[in-house]
């Protein structure tokens, strides 16, 4: 079997993790690069609310569609850092609603009956949904069921009309740092060819898009807020042979293989809503498929509360499936959650 790689450009550090490495890592999602990697590495991971962690002292991202968050193999070790990782600094964008109490703490409190949204059609046009893929959704949903919550069916919140306006922005956010013209040619194929369509876009034309994802937005989530979490895949395919994405010689269809795999996790960059990969699901070969749970504005605590019973419900999201070498650790118990964040600082 050829082997497999993780499959996100931005922040996450490298899986699979090694034995005896930290518990918890920091991840940078502007299209879903911390739920993707999770999903593809059966790990737990965490994109905040818009506004949750400052991006300060480096250069902002002007539209928010990035943030920073926690990968973890459990929900608590992710909440923890989330703890840490969670402030703001005077000047930032964007400020996500205070959350009371820690985010650890919501680890450890039920989350109640939920009304639960769920939807598989994904908003970008050709992308297909592996069979796979779909048994995990499936599985998933009838695990919340069975925890007694409400599962909905609805309509996809977000049309494909706004990929291409999303699409945009990602072209323009690939200048964001300059890059000396001498330089250009050490950079990744895909990275210069995104850059040369970020420099053709004009600024009335960035600005328009950035508008209509705004209108889009709003329409979206008069839908998604009558729900306490809703749930989807996190990709659309297993987990990809390595080189699959780039083992084609035209950058955009490098691009393209890119969005019909992810073709779920951005359109919560693009919201601001906080978002979740649930890694409950191993297809018939092994490889590990994540489900997305994405919640209200600022309401990361019950995304945490709701994986949390799901994780205890399924006996630990790893179960018997441990790397080769990795020592299994006596379960922590933290009487006060303020402990543990303690020992992350």
């Amino acid at each position: 079997m050829r082997a497999r790689r993780r499959a996100a450009p931005a922040g996450e550090p490298p899986p699979p993790w090694p034995p005896g490495s930290p518990p918890a890592a920091h991840g940078s999602d502007g299209a879903g690069s911390i739920r993707i990697p999770a999903s593809v590495c059966g790990l737990y991971g965490i994109k905040p609310t818009r506004g949750r962690i400052s991006f300060a002292p480096i250069i902002p991202d002007l539209a928010g569609l990035s943030t920073n968050g926690p990968i973890a193999r459990t929900v608590a070790d992710a909440a923890a850092l989330l703890d840490v990782m969670a402030h703001n600094v005077p000047g930032d964008l964007y400020l996500a609603p205070p959350h009371e109490g820690t985010f650890l703490s919501c680890a450890f409190r039920e989350p109640g009956r939920l009304r639960i949204a769920r939807y598989a059609e994904p908003v970008v046009p050709e992308a297909e949904v592996d069979a796979e893929v779909l048994a995990a959704y499936e599985e998933a949903a009838k695990t919340l069921a069975d925890l007694g919550h409400d599962v909905v069916e609805i309509r996809r919140p977000f049309g494909p009309d706004v990929v291409p306006t999303f699409v945009t922005l990602w072209y323009a956010f690939a200048c964001m740092h300059p890059v000396p013209e001498e330089n250009e040619h050490l950079l990744r194929p895909l990275t210069r060819w995104l850059r040369r369509r970020g420099h053709a876009t004009s600024a009335p034309g960035f600005l328009q898009a950035q508008a209509q994802l705004q209108l889009a937005t709003r329409a979206a989530l008069e839908i998604t807020n009558a729900y306490d979490a809703v749930l989807t895949p996190t990709v659309t395919q297993p987990p990809r042979p390595v080189g699959w994405f780039e083992d084609v010689d035209d950058p955009e269809e490098t691009f393209e293989r890119m969005k019909r795999f992810a073709a779920f996790p951005a359109i919560y960059n693009v919201s601001g809503q906080p978002a979740v990969n649930l890694p409950l699901h191993w297809s018939a070969g092994g490889l590990p498929i994540g489900v997305m749970l994405a919640g209200r504005i600022g309401e990361e605590g019950l995304l945490i509360s709701l994986s949390a019973q799901v994780e205890a419900a399924k006996g630990g999201f790893w179960g018997s499936r441990r790397p080769p070498g990795l020592v299994r650790h006596p379960r922590r118990v933290w009487p006060d959650p303020a402990a543990r964040i303690t020992v992350l600082l």
